[in-house]
C-alpha cells in the first residue's frame, strides 16, 4: 500500500512540473485529475496559484480531524454565507442527517442538507482553478477524488443608477452596472419570455471574461445570429477589459470613421433593440452593452423619441437632423464662401464680415482650423478634469480664450461664432460615437473647402455618401431602409409615426416573426360624441 502511494506521489510530482500559473489552460493541465489524497490536491493547486497572496487555502476540521479544504479568492467570494450555512453547522454538529445514510460530503450537497443553491462537481484540476478564478469556492474533501465548486460570489459592485451618458427627460432611470448578472436581470425584468435567449461565451485567455449573446428566438435573424457567434468565438486575445475590445474585433470595416456597432448603458434601449430583431452582446465588468447590426439612422435616434408623442418627436427629429448637417458642414461652408465665393453673401453681411476680419493675419481656413483645434482641446480637457471643475474650466476657457483672441486680432468674431455653433450642434447627436465621427470628418472637409471651395465640399459629400452606401454591419446595409429602399420601414427614420402604425419590424434586421403590432381596428376607439354604458 505504501509502495503504491509512493508511486502516486511521484506521478503527481512529475505532473506539477508541467503546470504553470501563466498557462494553466494548457493541454497538460486539462488532463490532470484530482487525487483521493487531500495533501496532493492541495500541493497541485498551490503550485498553480503560487505567488498569489489573495488565494486562501483554508483547512476545516470536523471532530478534530482535517476533513475539508476550502480554496477561494479573498474579496471575490461570499465567505460569510459559507461560514453561516455550511461550516458552522458542520463544525459543531457534524454531518447532517437527511432522508438516508450520509457518509460523504458530496452526499450532503446532493441531498440538499446545506443551503448552497448552485454547486458543480468536477474531477479536473483545470475546472477547479477556473472556478476559483471566477469567484466561486472550491471544496475539496478528504478521500474523495472530486471537488465541489460552490457558486458563492460576493465581490463589491456598484448599485443600479441612472446612466450619465444617456439621460432622458422621460423614461426609466435605471442603467447597467459592471456586474454581468445584474445587467441581464434588468433585461429579463422587461422581457418576461422564454423566447429571450442568453448564450454565454468566455473570451480572453488570461482575463476569462464572460460574454453573453442575447436575442429573442424567432425575432432575431438566424443569419446575423450565426455571424455574431462566429466572430466572437474566433477572437484570440489575452484579456478583455471593456466591451470596446469585442467591438473592434467584430466590426465589419475597421478603418471607417462611422461606428458599425451600437453601444448603450440603458436597459430600455437594449430591450427595444431586441424587439426589433437585433442581437445584444453583454460583457462582464462594463456597463456598456453592444447592439448589432447598427444602421446610420439608429445612431440618430434617442430614447426620448419613443416616450413622447409622435408629432413632437417628428418635430425634434427635423431639428436634430438640421443640427447634424450643421455639425459637419457649417465651418466648411463658411471657409468656402468667404475665400472663394463671396458673391453668394448679401452685401451688408459681407461688409460686416470683412470689417471683422480686418487685421487678422491668417487666411480663413487657417484661423478656422486653429479655432476648431482649440475647441476640441477644451472639450478633451473638460472630460479629463474632475467633475466639479471640468465644466467650469471648459466654459470659462472658451469665453476667455475666444474673447482674448478676437481682441488681439488673431481670429475674427464670425469664426468664433461658427465654431461655437458647430460644437453645440455636434453635441445634439444622441450617440456619442457617431458624433465623434462627425467631429473627425469636419477637418478633412475644412481642408477640401480651403483648397477647392464649394467644389471641394461637394466632392467630400459624394465620397462620404459612396462610403456609407457600401458600408455594412453584419451583412445589413448601413443606410437601410433608405438604401435599399423599404417604404414600410420609413415610418421610423425621418419621422416617427404613432406606435400603432408601426405594424412590422425592420425587414432588413428581423427574422421570421416580422409582425410587431396587430392592425388597428376602427371599432376599438369610440368616435367623438359617443357615450359609453355605465
Amino acid at each position: 500500500m505504501n509502495r503504491k502511494k509512493g508511486r502516486n506521489h511521484s506521478v503527481y510530482n512529475k505532473m506539477l512540473k508541467d503546470i504553470e500559473l501563466t498557462n494553466f489552460l494548457s493541454p497538460n493541465v486539462q488532463t490532470v485529475d484530482l487525487n483521493t489524497e487531500l495533501a496532493i490536491n492541495e500541493k497541485i493547486l498551490k503550485e498553480i496559484f503560487q505567488n498569489c497572496s489573495d488565494i486562501v487555502f483554508r483547512p476545516i476540521q470536523i471532530y478534530g480531524e482535517t476533513k475539508l479544504l476550502l480554496i477561494y479568492i479573498d474579496g471575490l467570494s461570499d465567505t460569510k454565507t459559507l461560514d453561516e450555512v455550511v461550516l458552522k453547522p458542520m463544525m459543531f454538529e457534524g454531518l447532517p442527517v437527511g432522508l438516508g445514510k450520509v457518509s460523504t460530503f458530496e452526499q450532503v450537497i446532493e441531498q440538499q442538507l446545506v443551503a448552497i443553491s448552485q454547486v458543480k462537481k468536477t474531477s479536473k484540476v483545470k475546472d477547479v482553478a477556473d472556478g476559483i478564478i471566477k469567484g466561486s469556492i472550491a471544496i475539496l474533501v478528504v478521500e474523495e477524488s472530486r471537488a465541489l465548486i460552490a457558486d458563492l460570489k460576493g465581490f463589491e459592485k456598484r448599485g443600479v443608477e441612472e446612466p450619465s451618458a444617456e439621460t432622458s427627460v422621460r423614461g426609466p432611470r435605471d442603467g447597467f452596472t459592471e456586474n454581468l448578472r445584474t445587467n441581464t436581470s434588468l433585461v429579463r425584468r422587461r422581457l418576461r419570455s422564454a423566447k429571450l435567449k442568453m448564450e454565454s461565451i468566455t473570451v480572453g485567455e488570461v482575463s476569462q471574461t464572460d460574454v453573453v449573446i442575447a436575442y429573442i428566438d424567432g425575432i432575431a435573424s438566424n443569419t446575423v445570429l450565426e455571424e455574431v457567434r462566429k466572430r466572437i468565438r474566433r477572437i484570440q486575445i489575452d484579456g478583455v477589459i471593456e466591451s470596446s475590445y469585442i467591438e473592434e474585433f467584430i466590426e465589419d470595416s475597421t478603418w471607417s470613421p462611422f461606428p458599425q456597432v451600437q453601444n448603450s448603458e440603458r436597459p430600455d434601449v437594449i430591450c427595444s433593440s431586441l424587439l426589433e430583431g437585433k442581437v445584444a452582446i453583454f460583457v462582464d465588468n462594463t456597463p456598456f452593452v453592444l447592439v448589432v447590426p447598427m444602421t446610420f439612422w439608429s445612431g440618430l435616434q434617442a430614447a426620448d423619441d419613443y416616450y413622447e408623442r409622435s408629432i413632437y418627436t417628428t418635430f425634434v427629429r427635423f431639428i436634430r437632423y438640421s443640427l447634424f448637417n450643421i455639425a459637419l458642414l457649417l465651418p466648411s461652408l463658411y471657409v468656402a464662401v468667404i475665400a472663394y465665393h463671396p458673391q453668394l453673401i448679401p452685401t451688408t453681411l459681407l461688409i460686416s464680415i470683412a470689417a471683422a476680419r480686418e487685421g487678422v493675419p491668417f487666411p480663413t481656413v487657417v484661423e478656422t482650423l486653429l479655432m476648431e483645434l482649440m475647441f476640441e482641446g477644451l472639450r478633451e480637457a473638460g472630460i479629463r478634469l474632475p467633475k466639479p471643475i471640468g465644466s467650469a474650466v471648459s466654459i470659462v476657457g472658451a469665453l476667455v480664450i475666444g474673447q482674448a483672441a478676437v481682441q488681439a486680432g488673431i481670429v475674427s468674431a464670425p469664426v468664433v461664432i461658427v465654431v461655437a455653433t458647430t460644437g453645440i450642434a455636434s453635441f445634439a447627436i444622441p450617440r456619442y460615437n457617431l458624433g465623434t465621427s462627425y467631429r473627425f470628418l469636419r477637418f478633412p472637409m475644412l481642408i477640401l473647402a480651403g483648397t477647392l471651395g464649394l467644389y471641394g465640399i461637394i466632392f467630400g459629400i459624394f465620397l462620404m455618401i459612396i462610403h456609407l452606401l457600401g458600408l455594412r454591419s453584419f451583412g445589413v446595409p448601413y443606410m437601410s431602409p433608405v438604401s435599399p429602399l423599404i417604404p414600410e420601414n420609413l415610418k421610423d427614420v425621418f419621422i416617427r409615426v404613432p406606435r400603432w402604425s408601426m405594424t412590422y419590424r425592420p425587414a432588413f434586421i428581423s427574422g421570421a416573426d416580422k409582425k410587431r403590432v396587430a392592425l388597428r381596428s376602427t371599432t376599438l376607439s369610440p368616435k367623438p360624441g359617443d357615450q359609453t354604458n355605465e
